[in-house]
């Protein structure tokens, strides 16, 4: 579903003619309905990379195919297709529309296309989603109103609503507790298997990573396959 074939990530660096190079040669393949985590410390370039998986940014060098379609060859127009449909990210902060209530904001990807679903079939998967994830006592409520870790669980909600193939969390339980991240971790885990959606976590927590079926580390810009690390 997702090949990332030698792909590369310099940047310009004042005194620096050859540039930093955040991402070296990455290859990798993602199955549908599989999880994987890529774990490293900050600034190792973990985001740069789910950045360009997620059509946020392009590489320097190599390919990002998509259902094997290339990523290179797609007009602006195309990539925000796919990042809306195709594609749910969630990230460290949960970015909810404050004035919205719970309900609303998880609805609002699906506005871009009012046509691909039908609106009663919106609300109801909407709802459906919230309950399955214990807000269902929630949704006419605002963000301000939930604690940190349900303001996360409706991130992840808005995120699967228009049903993606992908779904990229981004350091998701980095402001929460530890009780918090437990639950978000198990929820990603619970909806990865039971939406088959691929699951691709970034994180620099090694616990929250092995929840994940692969766990892969970004280190000196090339992935290490550390699965069966202890």
């Amino acid at each position: 579903m997702l090949e990332l074939i030698k792909v590369s990530k310099i940047y310009e660096s004042p005194g620096n003619t050859l540039g930093l190079c955040v991402l070296k040669d990455i290859t990798l393949k993602v199955r549908k309905g599989r999880s994987t985590a890529i774990v490293g410390p900050s600034g190792c370039g973990k985001s740069t990379l789910l950045n360009i998986i997620g059509a946020l940014d392009r590489p320097t060098a190599g390919r990002v195919l998509f259902d094997g379609k290339d990523l290179a060859r797609m007009d602006d127009t195309e990539l925000a297709r796919i990042r809306n449909s195709e594609i749910g990210f969630v990230f460290q902060l949960h970015h909810l529309l404050p004035q919205c209530t719970v309900l609303e904001n998880v609805i609002v990807p699906t506005l871009a296309e009012k046509n691909r679903f039908p609106r009663n079939e919106v609300e109801e998967r909407a709802i459906n989603l919230l309950e399955r994830v214990g807000l269902k006592d929630w949704l006419l409520h605002r963000p301000g109103q939930l604690s940190g870790g349900q303001r996360q669980r409706v991130a992840v909600v808005r995120a699967l609503i228009n049903q993606p193939k992908l779904l990229l969390a981004d350091e998701p339980t980095g402001s929460l507790d530890e009780h918090a991240a437990q639950n978000i971790a198990e929820l990603l885990v619970e909806l990865n298997q039971s939406e088959q959606v691929a699951l691709i976590l970034a994180t620099h927590s090694i616990k929250l990573a092995e929840h994940m079926g692969k766990v892969l580390e970004l280190s000196n810009g090339t992935l290490i396959d550390r699965t069966n690390s202890k």
